[in-house]
């Protein structure tokens, strides 16, 4: 009897085996089917979406869709312009890598072969191109009836390029340029048959009435008409510094700070937006919630608020650039109407990135996102929050006003200040400024309580007699201060906890009485 079980078990297993193999074979050949009939998306096959996505995003912005001979599907209209981005993104790859990795995919043969003799002629010579774009604007010309072939006009792309032959930079360049563009539909896939350089074209702008709150008039900001001196706090609060937007994110502890600064007849505030904790490109609502609920308790406050962008940001490579330019679009057009904010700080200290990242990265970085939220808010002013005083020159005539960093010696500041206001014309803010009352344990020879206060009272009072813009470091001493600000070493980061006017109790350090003039 057992025998005979044992028999129909292994029959069961035999037969249920049998299904489950056919049933895997059936279901393979369906998906290879699948597969040759879609024509085998190769973006999918070199992960083109994911690769794009993490870096390159450029703004893209139709003109016009009018053609006679077939009107374009939306759908259509995705598509061609998923490909024809992916093309440059793997053309900006071959260059910069001098690989042939992708043209097949993304380009006929004969543009492809002029491509291929380009990176082999730059191999030879061990010449590198980093080249991206940032805004295409392209305009329908011609979409063929069988819908395999259309014809676009891509209008004032805007390129940048970092050019080294042996590893050494040689050349920044940055230009705009049109290009006719001739893309066909092979086996499933738009590919760019011609891409011809053609002159710039003149795009003409709407000019926009805005209500412009803060402007600059000579050396002098100025709020309606009036002249405007800033005296201002960088602001985080107590308990989550450096992670103003994070989790430990309270309304009512930065509604009660808010008014403590207005109390001190303090009139600005200095905020900062991390950019990876931001959702980098694709911010998330949650975030650009809470930012805009600061600006909201400011506001009632009557606070100026100066939004420090890209905190924590490092990376200033040109395939990176389209990243960090939706990143700015996106904060920017979304409070480019709230009156209480005063500027922009495009980056705090870069030129501290000046020599890990390289200059040559950095300073057109600057010059382009400058420009980039100058575009998409003209109600604003733009900075840039430099670490020391002689750093200030620095595209001076590219901001609005120009902010720096003191923390040298006090003796030496008004020689270092009249240099460079004899540098430029344009105002000048003190946006960080301070000392730590760090005596202790961790640092026998560090300043106290009342070495902070004799500090501030000397800076203030060089403030009231030159009638100088400032915004102190900071309002609070903090409990704990993240590694990846000061390290971990903690004589430096107890140092760094220590800057505040009021400590880690909530009471006033004798240096309060010297928060403003």
């Amino acid at each position: 009897m057992t025998f005979i079980n044992n028999k129909n078990n292994y029959r069961t297993i035999l037969i249920v085996s049998f299904i489950a193999i056919n049933i895997l074979v059936l279901f393979g050949i369906s998906e290879i089917l699948g597969y040759l009939n879609s024509g085998a998306d190769r973006s999918s096959m070199l992960h083109m979406d994911k690769e794009t996505t993490n870096t390159y995003l450029p703004k893209v912005t139709w003109e016009s869709l009018e053609n006679p001979a077939r009107k374009m599907e939306n759908q259509t209209l995705k598509t061609i312009e998923k490909h024809y981005l992916f093309s440059w993104y793997i053309k900006n790859n071959a260059l910069k890598n001098n690989t042939n990795e992708g043209i097949d995919d993304y380009f006929t043969e004969n543009t492809r072969k002029n491509l291929q003799q380009i990176i082999k002629y730059n191999k030879a010579k061990k010449i590198t191109i980093e080249n991206t774009t940032l805004e295409h604007h392209p305009f329908l010309d011609f979409y063929s009836e069988d819908g395999q072939q259309v014809v676009f006009t891509d209008k004032n792309v805007v390129e940048f390029q970092n050019i080294y032959q042996n590893k050494k930079l040689i050349s920044s360049v940055q230009d705009t340029a049109t290009y006719k563009v001739l893309m066909l539909l092979e086996d499933g896939f738009w590919r760019v048959r011609h891409c011809v350089r053609m002159k710039k074209e003149i795009i003409p702008t709407q000019e926009k009435e805005t209500k412009i709150i803060f402007a600059v008039k000579g050396n002098q900001i100025t709020k309606n008409g009036v002249p405007f001196i800033i005296k201002g706090m960088n602001y985080y609060p107590k308990n989550s510094a450096w992670d103003m937007f994070g989790d430990k994110f309270n309304k009512d502890t930065i509604a009660s700070d808010f008014k403590i600064i207005t109390n001190a007849k303090l009139n600005t505030i200095r905020i900062f937006i991390p950019y990876e904790d931001f959702g980098k490109a694709e911010i998330p609502k949650e975030k650009l919630d809470k930012l805009k609920t600061v600006l909201e308790l400011a506001e009632a406050e009557k606070l100026a608020v100066i939004v420090t962008l890209f905190d924590f940001y490092g990376d200033y490579s040109p395939e990176s650039w389209t990243l960090t330019q939706r990143h700015a679009e996106k904060i920017v057009t979304t409070f480019k109407d709230f009156n209480t904010i005063i500027a922009w700080d495009v980056k705090n200290e870069p030129d501290l990135d000046f020599k890990s990242r390289g200059e040559q990265n950095v300073k057109p970085w600057l010059e382009q996102m400058i420009a980039t939220v100058k575009k998409f808010d003209s109600n604003h002013l733009v900075t840039i929050g430099y670490s020391n005083i002689k750093a200030g020159e620095i595209l001076k005539d590219k901001v609005d006003f120009v902010s720096y960093h003191y923390y040298e010696d006090l003796s030496l500041f008004e020689d270092k200040f009249a240099e460079l206001e004899k540098a430029t014309n344009k105002p000048l803010v003190m946006q960080e400024f301070g000392m730590s009352s760090n005596q202790g344990f961790w640092s026998w020879f560090g300043n106290s309580k009342n070495d902070q206060a004799e500090y501030h009272k000397k800076i203030q009072a060089i403030f009231k007699r030159k009638q100088l813009a400032f915004v102190s470091w900071t309002l609070y001493d903090f409990p704990k201060v993240p590694d990846n600000v000061a390290g971990k070493w903690p004589w430096i980061k107890n140092k760094q906890k220590q800057f505040g006017f009021i400590d880690r109790e909530g009471k006033q350090k004798p240096s309060f009485l010297y928060i403003n003039y």
